[in-house]
């Protein structure tokens, strides 16, 4: 009896222990997520009697120590003293110790944070490394440490004890605005920046120039700021329509950063260990220089700062003019004295050079220079400045058209097109940055048009921002050193206020404050979600706006091989809100069967899936239309690679049974810049085929055009080859609306292992469209085979 009552009370005492850690474990909602955190039993309380202590009062250790007392004033413990701390430490007892580092190596960023029920130590080689650990240690206090409404003691204050040993992953880790569409004021940079540097990441890449208005002073050249940091206010018109400035008409929206603000803001920046990298634009985009500076372009003007944006824009600064390059120059060294950060950005996209081909000047440069095309005059071009920039002991940075017609020697490409420019630029060893549209890009929409605030377009969830990894698979072990980290964009043609810029940057930045901090093997959603909660309810008490994020049910299907089947996966980025779900293509209700787990088809099915909350659908019903064909879970081999920007499911995309929709964001199209769609299907044995049907896009507006043809052709051994057809396009190229085209082929029962599919693309879009001459686009979702 006595045995069996000590067996009870180790099970119960186990139990304890178990529910305790569960407890603990349930409180670190650190993000972004660290290396590694060991938890051990207790909590560390922090009081008013909490002392702060430091090696030495005047060192960096003592300025974060500084910044944390500052922020504990929040929470009601107002005056916390910073001391020294004395050279026997045994008796001390509730302090936090801010110490660097005495063993051994330490990434320079990362740091080691120690909590037991007597002290807290923070400990770091360096300054930003003891900063990040007391971001770890705030964010494991109550969220209402924010709300600036406690009084001292009203608040407790305990932390779970713990180790973390945390580093990043990569070194750079940017978010970007732009001020040029929108102008924000200097307050509200300030509140962007604590955003960044509370996520760890350590980059703010500035951009300062642009079309739309010049936000930076520069004494030599006041009418920069006098002409071009003002446009006509068209703020109730769209964006893309909005009319030109008339004669007399006075110039009212903008403004602009005195050197004052910019010194104020790059100190405000240091102090939270974040570089501010400025963004001047050249050789296009520079529609507000031009207005002040009409001299420095190619025709001469007259120029007006645009209240909008308008397409082609062929306004650029003129390559033949030495003129453009002193002008340049003058003002990179007054930006250079503002930012002592390693790197400037120039620009450098979307650089239309019709101008240039007419232009006397640019002309007799090519000719003087032998430079081959105007291709190469911008490769000159951004040469020429990168020389005058690293005479300054910096470094450059461009989107990634600075690879087009030769990069220059030591420049670094920031990769927006997809992942492409980052590929080429390591495979030349340069560095590269990676914002690839479709997963960095805040501008787009996040959840339901219908009922977002009017977006630039795209779709980018922010489960799609956390599935992002930065290293494309393409690179070798030695060319990937070159990937240096992620950056998240918010381009603001359409946010015309700071609370608009919160709520597109929120919460997909601190999504992407974890792919480029923590580890790959550590990221998971469905674990983040969770942790995000914690810190939605931080933003609530610091008045910032975030989104909600996306209501939608994400539909996804893989093949079994072994059985032959499909397994539906449904989920969504909502942890606890039910999905419902209807195979019969009927909309699903409160009454339709709730979606638990993965589950099997096996033949044509129309799903549909919603997530419903009190009673009511949250968004727009999701909706993926399977077609159950020969060619489902088949080998494929692609003779022409699809783009990175629109990979759809990968390999698989072309043959998963699942159909897209008109809109080409549905993440069902795969897409090809330029160049035909060549694939191969393996069938891995001889199959009586009858029928094939490729299902492609026409979307003139967005670049996209049906193929010239699509070609069928099968084969018994992959070597000889029998081409059955070519099913010629018979729609308008000119057909403005979107649409879906199938290309069918039907023929007589023929035994083949292999079918062929060319789809052949036109190359360019035709000279009466608004991108003629440059690569148009075909997209293919399914090949399906009977």
């Amino acid at each position: 009896m006595l045995k069996k009552s000590n067996s009870l009370v180790i099970l119960f005492c186990l139990l304890l222990v178990i529910s305790a850690a569960a407890q603990t474990k349930n409180e670190i909602s650190i993000i972004p997520k660290p290396v590694s955190v060991k938890l051990k039993p207790g909590y560390f309380g922090i009081n008013a009697n909490t002392i702060l202590y430091v090696t030495k009062a005047d060192t960096e250790e003592a300025i974060t120590a500084g910044f944390f007392a500052s922020l504990m004033e929040n929470a009601g413990l107002k005056g916390m003293k910073v001391l020294e701390a004395p050279k026997d430490l045994k008796n001390i007892k509730n302090g936090i110790f801010f110490q660097f580092s005495k063993k051994g190596k330490m990434n320079p960023e990362g740091y080691f944070l120690n909590i037991s029920p007597d002290r807290v130590v923070i400990e770091a080689v360096c300054g930003s490394g003891l900063f990040y650990g007391i971001q770890s240690l705030i964010q494991l206090l109550p969220p209402e440490i924010y709300s600036g409404k406690h009084e001292t003691g009203n608040l407790k204050l305990t932390l779970p004890c713990l180790e973390i040993r945390d580093h990043p992953r990569f070194a750079y880790r940017g978010m970007h605005l732009d001020v040029s569409r929108h102008f924000f004021p200097k307050e509200f940079i300030k509140q962007y920046i604590d955003l960044i540097a509370m996520y760890k990441m350590n980059v703010f890449h500035w951009h300062l120039t642009d079309d739309n208005g010049w936000r930076i002073e520069i004494k030599k050249y006041p009418k920069l700021t006098g002409i071009g940091a003002r446009r006509v206010d068209r703020e109730n018109e769209p964006w893309g329509q909005r009319a030109a400035q008339k004669p007399g008409e006075v110039a009212t929206y903008g403004g602009f950063y005195t050197q004052d603000d910019i010194k104020e803001i790059v100190r405000y920046a240091a102090e939270r260990y974040v570089t501010i990298i400025p963004e001047i634009e050249m050789p296009a985009h520079c529609v507000e220089v031009l207005a002040a500076y009409p001299g420095l372009s190619c025709t001469g003007g007259p120029f007006r700062v645009p209240p909008g944006s308008y397409w082609p824009n062929i306004d650029i600064f003129c390559a033949g003019n030495d003129s453009v390059f002193t002008f340049l120059q003058d003002v990179l060294t007054e930006v250079m004295e503002l930012f002592p950060s390693k790197y400037i950005h120039i620009g450098g996209d979307e650089a239309d050079k019709t101008n240039w081909k007419t232009c006397p000047k640019c002309q007799a440069r090519i000719k003087a220079e032998g430079i081959k095309d105007e291709n190469e005059l911008q490769s000159y071009f951004v040469k020429r400045i990168e020389k005058f920039i690293l005479s300054k002991n910096r470094r450059m940075i461009g989107w990634d058209e600075i690879l087009d017609g030769g990069i220059a020697p030591e420049a670094t490409v920031m990769s927006w097109r997809g992942v492409e420019g980052g590929i080429a630029a390591a495979r030349q060893g340069h560095d590269a940055i990676m914002t690839p549209g479709d997963y960095c890009y805040f501008d787009h929409y996040q959840a339901n048009p219908e009922t977002e605030p009017k977006a630039i377009g795209g779709f980018l969830t922010l489960k799609k921002v956390y599935s992002y990894e930065p290293i494309p698979e393409e690179l070798k072990a030695e060319e990937q050193k070159h990937i240096l980290g992620a950056q998240g964009n918010v381009w603001t043609e359409f946010i015309p206020s700071v609370k608009q810029v919160e709520y597109m940057a929120l919460p997909r930045m601190i999504a992407l404050s974890e792919v480029d901090w923590s580890p790959k093997a550590v990221r998971d959603f469905g674990e983040f979600r969770t942790r995000l909660n914690v810190h939605l309810k931080k933003l609530d008490y610091l008045n910032v706006t975030y989104s909600p994020g996306s209501f939608r049910a994400d539909i996804n299907t893989i093949f079994d091989r072994k059985t032959g089947k499909i397994k539906v996966i449904i989920s969504s980025e909502q942890p606890g809100i039910p999905i419902y779900y209807t195979l019969n293509g009927s909309d699903p209700t409160m009454k339709s069967a709730v979606y638990n787990e993965p589950f099997d088809i096996s033949g044509n099915t129309v799903i549909k899936a919603g997530l419903f909350s009190d009673g009511k659908l949250k968004e727009k019903i999701s909706e993926r239309s399977f077609l159950f064909h020969l060619a489902v879970g088949k080998k494929i081999r692609y003779l022409t690679k699809w783009s990175d920007r629109y990979p759809a499911g990968g390999e698989t995309a072309l043959i998963d049974g699942l159909r897209g929709s008109k809109n080409h964001h549905d993440g069902l199209w795969q897409g090809y810049p330029g160049t035909d769609m060549d694939v191969i299907i393996d069938f891995g044995k001889l199959i009586p085929v009858t029928s094939v049907m490729t299902t492609m896009l026409h979307n003139q507006k967005a670049w996209i055009f049906l193929p010239k043809y699509v070609e069928y052709s099968l084969s018994s051994d992959g070597k000889k080859w029998h081409s059955v057809n070519q099913v010629l396009t018979t729609a308008s190229p000119k057909e403005e609306e979107a649409f879906i085209q199938p290309f069918t082929q039907a023929f007589p029962s023929t035994p083949a292992r292999y079918l062929r599919v060319t789809a052949k693309s036109y190359g360019t879009c035709p000279a009466w469209h608004e991108g003629a001459g440059q690569a148009c686009w075909i997209f293919a979702d399914e090949i399906a085979v009977y």
